[in-house]
């Protein structure tokens, strides 16, 4: 049965919004006014998030998150799995969501599907909310009649990558927080502590020692021009955040990226377990090869590597086997060529790819925590160092002061 969404009045003038199922607009306002509200705006829920002319959801919080679309999926796999019908799984998980927009958006599948879509085209109305791999995995397990097991593969695949996420931000987490905080001590300490000093000594006739002068003029130079400094460095953010939109700078910036000493390996490595576990999930799920790939590819977010994988595709749609084409450019780690080989040759691709997935995922987990453990330290050591010749230049011409006084 179709859902509207409404917003209504009722007899004290109260306003009211939620969702009312009927079998067209018009029975929905008439129960609208059994329940004695005045119905101001009804519209289907079911609305797509893709339009013509100016769409507010554009400036929207995705309605599902990664932690709601992994639970999302995990129940969804896990009521077909039961043997529920479609129709009634949505219709449960939808009188089960917490919030308004989620409430509609379940909704909105249901009714979808009610009206004789599929399942995967259902969801191809929010495509804010499910990617590309989500929709050509869901497709693949109702062409298959799998359903069920297929979202259960696809759950399992989402909560290892979400694992992987968090690790990583974890690690760098730490760092980060040292940065910000060090920063902020020294611009601190430059632009009050060190005039204080400049302050006391203004008038006395002795020269001041060397390191106290170089700290001087720096602190006059950031209080001076500091905004200038600030709006440098604000435009240069804008400079990158614009060449990033640029598709041939991003695919220089983002081969650049990869060549770092210490952060390429690990975007590499991030990106490849990445692309190996979304292209094992599809051809597990029974998706051809060269529409896995595609879709794998799109899962990229470093663009040197994704031409990388549509280059591959282009080689396996010719006919080169899978292991020769992602061995071809050499950006992916030779483990991921290697796996794939092996799987090639025992008919084991899925499988082998995920294994590939799985230490490639181990090794950027490794990367990250060595290289926090070593930042950590190198931060710290930094931020004291800073801050010792701070003290220094602000405490030798007191020593100074007091060596001459006795």
């Amino acid at each position: 049965m179709p859902a509207y969404s409404y917003q209504a009045l009722d007899a004290q003038g109260r306003a009211h919004r939620g969702l009312i199922e009927a079998e067209s607009a018009r029975l929905a306002r008439g129960l609208l006014r059994a329940r004695s509200l005045v119905p101001l705006e009804l519209k289907p829920a079911a609305q797509t998030q893709e339009g013509s002319g100016w769409n507010p959801t554009l400036w929207q919080r995705r309605v599902l998150g990664h932690t709601a679309l992994l639970l999302f999926t995990q129940q969804l796999a896990a009521l077909l799995g039961a043997g529920l019908p479609l129709e009634r799984v949505l219709a449960v998980l939808a009188d089960e969501a917490e919030h308004a927009a989620q409430r509609s958006l379940l909704f909105g599948l249901r009714a979808e599907v009610n009206a004789g879509s599929s399942l995967a085209r259902a969801l191809g109305h929010y495509p804010r909310e499910f990617d590309a791999s989500f929709l050509a995995v869901v497709a693949a397990g109702e062409q298959g009649g799998q359903l069920g097991l297929v979202l259960q593969r696809l759950a399992d695949d989402m909560q290892q990558r979400e694992q992987l996420r968090q690790r990583v931000l974890a690690a760098a987490l730490y760092p980060a927080i040292v940065t910000v905080f060090a920063l902020a001590i020294v611009v601190f300490l430059m632009s009050y502590v060190v005039p204080q000093v400049a302050q006391a000594f203004a008038g006395g006739q002795r020269s001041l020692p060397t390191l106290t002068v170089l700290m001087l003029a720096a602190s006059d130079l950031l209080r001076q021009w500091g905004w200038l400094l600030a709006l440098l460095l604000a435009s240069a953010g804008m400079a990158l955040a614009w060449a990033r939109k640029q598709p041939a700078l991003r695919l220089r910036l983002d081969a650049a990226w990869l060549r770092l000493p210490l952060l390429g390996p690990l975007a590499q490595g991030y990106n490849a377990a990445r692309f190996a576990a979304t292209l094992a999930m599809l051809a597990g799920a029974g998706v051809p090869i060269l529409r896995a790939l595609h879709t794998a590819a799109d899962t990229l977010h470093n663009q040197a590597l994704r031409a990388d994988a549509l280059a591959a595709l282009v080689l396996v749609r010719e006919g080169a086997p899978l292991a020769n084409a992602l061995a071809a450019k050499q950006r992916f780690p030779g483990l991921l060529p290697l796996f794939a080989r092996l799987g090639e040759q025992t008919g084991q691709l899925p499988t082998m790819l995920q294994r590939a997935a799985d230490q490639l995922g181990s090794e950027v987990q490794r990367r990250a925590t060595r290289m926090a453990t070593v930042l950590e330290p190198l931060l710290i050591i930094g931020m004291g160092m800073v801050v010792l010749l701070i003290v220094l230049a602000v405490m030798l011409p007191i020593i100074e002061l007091n060596q001459l006084v006795q």
